[in-house]
C-alpha cells in the first residue's frame, strides 16, 4: 500500500513529493516523473527548472564491487541544479555534478561533470556545445509562435504550415 500511494504521490505531486523526500527544490519547478536515490537530502534545484523522466543518482553504486572486502566505504556527493534550467527527457544526473543557471541538457544526457551557466550540454557524458545565447538564436529562428493558442488554433496551424491532410 505504501508503494502504491508514493507512487501517486510522486506522480500527481512531483514538486511536493521531492521536498517531502528531502531535497530542496525552488518556486517554479515544472517535473514529470523525476527519481531520486537514496540522498534526496544531498539535492538542491533553484527556481524555474523543468525535468522529465530524469533521475538524481547521490551515490556512485560501482562500489558494489568491493562491498565484500569495504563493507563500510560509500562514495556519495551532493547535485546542485541551478535557476532556470531545462533537463530533457530521460537524463541522469551523477554525484557531485553542478549545473549553473541557463542551462539546457539535451535529451537522453548523462551529466557527470559540471555544467557551467548560460550553456546548451548533450551527450553521454554530457558536455557543453553551444552557448544559450547560440541556443535562442536558433530556437527563434526555427520556432513559432503558437505557444498561447488554443489546441485546436494550434492543431490547425501546424497542419497547414505542414501541409497535412486531417
Amino acid at each position: 500500500m505504501i508503494k502504491v500511494f508514493n507512487y501517486l504521490f510522486a506522480t500527481f505531486f512531483p514538486i511536493r513529493y521531492g521536498r517531502y523526500k528531502g531535497a530542496k527544490i525552488g518556486k517554479d519547478c515544472r517535473f514529470y516523473w523525476v527519481k531520486y536515490s537514496t540522498e534526496p537530502y544531498l539535492i538542491t534545484i533553484g527556481n524555474h527548472v523543468s525535468a522529465t523522466m530524469v533521475r538524481f543518482e547521490t551515490h556512485d553504486g560501482g562500489i558494489w564491487c568491493f562491498r565484500d572486502e569495504y563493507p563500510e566505504i560509500d562514495i556519495v556527493k551532493p547535485i546542485v541544479i541551478g535557476n532556470n534550467v531545462y533537463i530533457g527527457y530521460g537524463c541522469i544526473v551523477l554525484p557531485g555534478v553542478t549545473i549553473g543557471d541557463n542551462v539546457v541538457i539535451g535529451a537522453h544526457s548523462l551529466v557527470s561533470k559540471d555544467i557551467p551557466s548560460n550553456s546548451v550540454a548533450v551527450g553521454s557524458p554530457a558536455r557543453v556545445i553551444k552557448s544559450l545565447d547560440e541556443y535562442k538564436i536558433k530556437a527563434f529562428a526555427n520556432g513559432d509562435k503558437t505557444k498561447l493558442l488554443s489546441k485546436k488554433e494550434k492543431k490547425e496551424y501546424y497542419l497547414n504550415k505542414y501541409k497535412i491532410k486531417n
